[in-house]
């Protein structure tokens, strides 16, 4: 259903009667300074003759300026029960946008925040803007049009700035009717794509069914124009039937003690459409041509009226729907029901309270009231309001389709994304935690591999810096720029999307073999230093991990093909072959005797176990076991110096172990660090390990002034190897250290 622009007032002589107008818009809302709002009104009928720039063509072609425009914002969102800053940020918009007012002489006369206002408005522009008669937004590739609208609502600090750009777009969809038809298509779409979606996160119900109805005329006018002949043919038969069911209702809910407004509802033509092609109905099948809203004063009411109208009229089945208590995901409450009623015709019947149905028509509107020009007063309810507005980018977006326009119209919204420009202006999506690596990426393989840093906002980042919603990214690139291996390790967190991972390891695989073999090389020998996992054969190694020398398995981790992780984890699984779980197991420190649970003993019955102080085997460590004299069974590395003395004297009493299937949550283990010395070099080291939650259960410190070396072993509480590995990554990262190893006790 198209909504009729309400006409201005006027004088005899045609001119607009703007003391008329002002006394129709206070009794829509209050007022608190008549004559500001009637200067505003005279400026922009003195300015519309001024030259100026930027005049839309929809604008100009229809005879619709901006004194017109102005008036006709106000008067939406007069509707909408806006402040009174808001309506003269309306009427002064279209004036300042086209620089038929100065800025400085508007914000000194009519205050900051109505140029405020004006400026945000203005700023949206990125999303929708105007230059020399085309919409930018719809010169952009499609997989555009989603981002654009998304980035529109989460960008939005107060929603009056969205709720000026619909009423300013709404005029616009108004006025474009005498309009060329490529101009009218391109508002139409435009309106279509952002401003209607928009209106329904907002829970505006009256402004996007009136956006839809009129984009879908332009678009779609043939089937428009089937739709509306249909429903005109129906319309006199369709009152008098609406009429018969209203009066039935008031009686029926007044003998039961409910004081209803029940009226007849015309259903738009726009959703009409979209049903009929969802469900492949034809128009006779549709249930909710005929329909009818009661509004009651309390929900209880609501299910008593639903109770007689079921009484009086056979319920259709899987036509209910309780949005009360499960309301829609932009804040839409009522009771849907469809019944049989008078002579077998279909009626759909809306029941909700007054304050529902002005949620319903008013949205965001209907939560709050501006008061007064300090933008500080804002309620707590509104600063709610505020965060629920962005809250729609979570929000499952449910519109329907036109053929041959984009897809992107019924895509979800995505909590998990975030939305940056680029240096021009342009949108780009990323995952919640993308650096600016991963956004130089996504913008170019060429500008990531030659990302030589990032600037936010006008300001130098590091590259492991977080992006976040809103920010404008630039990428310095070199041009002898090549990336780093640091790139790839997680543990740094210079990378967080999976594509700029995959086109830096493409980038690495493609180097020379040798470099690469060197280069995982160093990198494997070093993890496995540091896990203490030297023993394992490299030969074995490579097949467990299917390549079929070292040299290869080198190579692939020098490119980025493999990951140190894996090969550990297989080194891991060479050391342990019974093990059959690829999973390495989480453990509990063990320093008093304990039942058989986490280590299994072969060819014996339940014995008590012990770890071994002098080696402290972690799970996936080659072990054996050596009985004691009454205190079970002792647990030593296989390369104790302990346990191979212990097996060359007592022979007898060694025996095969191997660790068991149960978990535990965590186990001590001894670091190793080596560093220069430095003030705070301690603290640094037990703040990380506090940061990573990891417990310092014992430190000992050793430092050489000569050499102004510190020597360091901690014993520290890990759940697996590796998490030990991460931990003693990022030691190694921290100013002054040398070395961060596990600790291997020489006798």
């Amino acid at each position: 259903m198209v909504k009729v622009r309400e006409d201005q007032p006027v004088h005899i002589d045609g001119s607009v009667n703007i003391e008329a107008w002002l006394d129709r818009l206070a009794t829509q809302v209050t007022l608190r300074d008549r004559n500001l709002v009637r200067d505003a009104c005279e400026w922009i009928r003195d300015a519309r003759h001024k030259e100026g720039i930027g005049t839309d063509t929809w604008g100009s072609e229809s005879g619709f300026d901006c004194f017109h425009v102005g008036l006709e914002m106000a008067g939406i969102l007069a509707e909408l029960r806006l402040d009174q800053d808001s309506l003269i940020a309306a009427i002064l918009y279209r004036a300042v946008r086209e620089c038929k007012l100065d800025q400085e002489k508007v914000k000194k006369h009519f205050g900051s925040a109505v140029i405020k206002l004006i400026v945000d408005v203005q700023g949206m522009a990125v999303i929708s803007g105007n230059t020399g008669g085309r919409t930018q937004v719809l010169d952009q590739r499609q997989d555009q049009l989603d981002k654009i609208r998304k980035m529109l609502v989460s960008i939005i600090d107060d929603v009056r700035v969205a709720l000026i750009k619909l009423a300013e777009r709404t005029c616009a969809i108004r006025a474009v009717k005498n309009v060329d038809r490529e101009k009218r298509r391109r508002v139409a779409r435009e309106v279509f794509e952002i401003y209607a979606p928009l209106a329904h996160r907002l829970g505006i119900g009256y402004i996007k069914w009136e956006l839809e109805d009129l984009s879908f005329r332009y678009l779609k006018p043939q089937d428009y124009k089937k739709i509306a002949r249909l429903l005109d043919e129906k319309r006199l038969d369709r009152e008098q039937y609406i009429q018969d069911v209203v009066s039935t209702l008031k009686t029926s809910l007044g003998q039961a003690g409910i004081e209803p407004d029940v009226s007849g509802r015309a259903k738009h033509i726009y959703s009409i459409w979209r049903k009929m092609r969802r469900k492949g109905l034809e128009f006779r099948e549709l249930y909710d041509i005929r329909a009818v809203r009661v509004l009651v004063p309390e929900v209880r009411d609501c299910y008593a009226s639903l109770g007689i109208v079921h009484s009086l009229w056979s319920h259709i089945p899987k036509e209910f729907d309780d949005y009360i208590a499960t309301p829609k995901e932009n804040g839409y409450r009522s009771l849907h029901t469809a019944v049989l009623g008078p002579e077998g015709k279909t009626v759909e019947v809306q029941i909700r309270t007054h304050d529902m149905h002005e949620e319903a028509e008013l949205g965001v509107c209907a939560h709050w009231k501006y008061k007064g020009t300090d933008v500080n007063s804002k309620s707590d309810s509104y600063e709610e309001k505020i965060a629920w507005l962005r809250q729609v980018l979570e929000w499952h977006e449910e519109l329907g389709d036109l053929d041959g326009l984009p897809d992107q119209w019924r895509a979800d919204v995505e909590p998990d994304r975030i939305y940056v420009f680029t240096r021009d202006g342009h949108v780009i999506d990323l995952p919640t935690g993308a650096t600016p690596i991963d956004f130089a990426f996504r913008i170019h393989s060429e500008v990531g591999r030659k990302c030589r840093g990032a600037k936010v906002n006008g300001r130098i980042v590091p590259l492991n810096h977080t992006l976040k919603t809103g920010s404008q990214v630039e990428i310095l690139t070199a041009s002898n720029a090549t990336p780093s291996k640091d790139w790839l390790n997680p543990n740094l967190g210079y990378v967080n999307t999976s594509r700029a991972r995959a086109k830096i390891t493409n980038w690495f695989k493609k180097q020379d073999h040798e470099f690469n073999e060197a280069n995982g090389r160093r990198m494997v020998e070093d993890e496995l230093k540091r896990l203490a996992l030297m023993d394992v054969d490299l030969d074995e190694l490579a097949i467990q991990v299917n390549y079929k020398e070292p040299a290869d398995m080198f190579a692939a981790v020098g490119a980025g093909d493999l990951r140190t992780a894996h090969v550990v984890n297989a080194a891991q699984r060479l050391l342990e072959p019974e093990k059959k779980s690829e999973e390495i197991p989480r453990f509990r420190p063990q320093t008093e005797l304990r039942p058989e649970g986490d280590i299994s003993i072969y060819g014996v019955g339940n014995l008590m176990t012990q770890m071994a102080k002098c080696c402290h085997p972690l799970p996936g460590d080659p072990i054996m076991g050596y009985i004691t004299m009454g205190r079970g069974v002792t647990i030593h590395r296989q390369d104790c110096n302990n346990a191979l003395q212990l097996q060359d004297q007592e022979p007898h009493r060694i025996i095969e172990v191997s660790w068991g299937d149960d978990t535990a949550e965590t186990y001590p283990v001894e670091v190793l660090i080596q560093a220069y010395d430095r003030p705070g070099l301690l603290r640094d080291i037990t703040l990380l390990l506090a940061n990573e939650k990891i417990n310092v259960q014992s430190l000992t410190t050793r430092t050489s002034k000569e050499a102004n070396l510190a020597n360091m072993v901690l014993t520290v509480a890990v759940t697996d190897l590796s998490l030990l590995g991460k931990v003693l990554a990022k030691i190694m990262q921290l100013p002054n250290v040398i070395e961060a190893v596990r600790y291997r006790k020489s006798g």
